[in-house]
C-alpha cells in the first residue's frame, strides 16, 4: 500500500493538472462522462466513509484498553485548541494585511456561474448512516469492548478492519485520481477557477501563505514534542496535501492520510485512532478560510469589525463546523447560519462568502487533513511518553 500511497502524488497533481488544461476546450458531452462517473463516485465515498470511521475506530480504540477514554480527551483538546489558534491567528494577521489591499474596493458578484457539467445520469445509494453517527457508535462500542477481554465483537471488528483496509487499498486510492480529474475539469468549464481568481487575487494569496505558515506551526511544534525533523514530517504529508486539493473532502482523504501518518512514524493504533477522528473535529484549515474571508469581506463592505464579537464568532465557529465533516464545502455550510446570526451577513453576502470558500475549498481542506498529520504525532508522541 505504500507504494501506491508514493505514486499517487504524481498521478493526482497530474489529475489537476490535465483537469485545468482540458477543462478549456473540452466539448460538454464529453465533459459529462466525467461528471457522470463524479456523481456515482461521490454517492460511493458518501455511502463508505461512515463504514470506514466505524470499521478504523472500533478496532483502534479497542486495542487502546483503558486509556482509550483519556486518548480521546486528549485528542479532542488539542484538535479543538489547533483549530481554536487558526482562528484567531487568521484573524489578527487578516486584520493587519487585509485593509492596505482590499478596504473600499467592491466585491463583485460571483455567486452563479455561467455553465456547468452536468451528469447524464444519477444514482442514489445514502450510507446506513450519518458521520456523526458512527464517531458516536465507534467510540461507544470501541471504549466498551476495551473493558472487555477475548470479545467474539472484537475479533469481527477486526476482520470489518480488514475488509475496510481492501476497499481502500483496491478501490478507493486507484479511482481518486479520476475523481479529481473531474472535479478540477467541472470547475475550469463552469469557468469558476477564471472568475474567482480574477476578483479575489489578493486575497487567495494571503490565505494561501497564512496556511503554510500555520502548517509550519502545526508541524514545528509536532517536531519538538516527537524529537523529530519538522519538515521532514510535513514533506512526508504532503501526499495527504495534494490529493485533499482534488477531493475537497478531509474524510475522503482518510485513507491516504492514515498511510502517510504511518510513514512518518506514528504508531498503527493511534493513527487508526485520530486520523479519522480528526477528519471530523480538526478544522483548522477551514476556520482559517472562514474567519479570512468573513474579515475580507466586511472590509470590503465596510461593514464594522468588533474584537469581542469575532472572539466569540471563532469559538462558536470550531463548535459549528464539527457538524459537517467529509461534504465538500460542508464546513461552509454549516458555518453560515454563524456567519449569519451573529454577523449579520445578508443574502449577498452570504452568496459571496460561500462562492469565495467552495472556490479555495480544497486548499482549506489540504490544510486540514495535512495539519491532521501534526495532531497524530503528537498525540503519538505524549502517549509514549505517559506509557514508556
Amino acid at each position: 500500500m505504500r507504494k501506491l500511497i508514493d505514486n499517487l502524488l504524481f498521478r493526482v497533481v497530474l489529475a489537476i493538472a490535465l483537469g485545468i488544461g482540458i477543462g478549456y476546450i473540452i466539448p460538454e458531452s464529453i465533459g459529462r462522462i466525467f461528471a457522470t462517473f463524479n456523481s456515482l463516485f461521490d454517492q460511493l465515498l458518501k455511502f463508505l466513509i461512515p463504514l470506514i470511521i466505524v470499521g478504523l475506530i472500533i478496532p483502534a480504540i479497542s486495542k487502546l484498553g483503558k486509556t482509550a477514554g483519556k486518548l480521546l480527551l486528549m485528542t479532542v483538546a488539542i484538535a479543538y485548541g489547533s483549530t481554536l489558534f487558526a482562528g484567531f491567528s487568521s484573524y489578527f494577521g487578516s486584520m493587519a494585511i487585509f485593509p492596505s489591499l482590499i478596504q473600499g474596493q467592491v466585491a463583485t458578484d460571483i455567486a452563479e456561474s455561467t455553465k456547468a457539467l452536468t451528469p447524464y445520469f444519477t444514482l442514489s445509494f445514502p450510507p446506513l448512516f450519518d458521520v456523526m453517527t458512527a464517531l458516536v457508535f465507534a467510540f461507544l462500542v470501541g471504549i466498551g469492548l476495551a473493558r472487555l477481554e477475548d470479545s467474539t465483537l472484537e475479533k469481527a471488528a477486526i476482520d470489518f478492519e480488514k475488509i475496510i483496509s481492501f476497499l481502500i487499498e483496491k478501490l478507493i486510492i486507484p479511482i481518486l485520481p479520476l475523481f479529481i480529474f473531474g472535479i478540477f475539469l467541472d470547475m475550469t468549464y463552469s469557468g469558476k477557477v477564471g472568475m474567482i481568481l480574477d476578483v479575489f487575487i489578493k486575497i487567495i494569496g494571503v490565505i494561501f501563505i497564512m496556511h503554510i505558515l500555520l502548517l509550519l506551526t502545526q508541524f514545528v511544534i509536532a517536531g519538538i514534542i516527537g524529537k523529530k525533523n519538522p519538515i521532514r514530517l510535513l514533506t512526508t504529508m504532503l501526499p495527504a496535501y495534494f490529493t485533499a486539493l482534488g477531493t475537497q473532502s478531509s474524510a475522503a482523504t482518510i485513507p491516504v492520510t492514515l498511510a502517510q501518518a504511518k510513514k512518518a512514524g506514528v504508531s498503527e493504533d493511534i493513527a487508526n485512532f485520530t486520523v479519522p477522528l480528526c477528519a471530523t473535529i480538526h478544522l483548522a484549515g477551514s476556520m482559517l478560510k472562514i474567519v479570512a474571508c468573513v474579515v475580507a469581506l466586511m472590509l470590503m463592505q465596510g461593514m464594522p469589525i468588533d474584537p469581542i464579537q469575532m472572539a466569540g464568532f471563532v469559538c462558536m465557529l470550531g463548535v459549528t463546523m464539527i457538524a459537517a465533516p467529509g461534504v465538500p464545502g460542508g464546513a461552509i455550510m454549516a458555518a453560515i447560519g454563524v456567519i449569519a446570526s451573529m454577523l449579520g451577513f445578508d443574502a449577498q453576502n452570504q452568496a459571496l462568502m460561500i462562492s469565495l470558500y467552495i472556490a479555495m475549498d480544497s486548499f482549506g481542506t489540504a490544510c486540514n487533513v495535512t495539519g491532521d498529520g501534526a495532531i497524530a504525532l503528537i498525540v503519538d508522541s505524549i502517549y509514549k511518553k505517559r506509557n514508556a
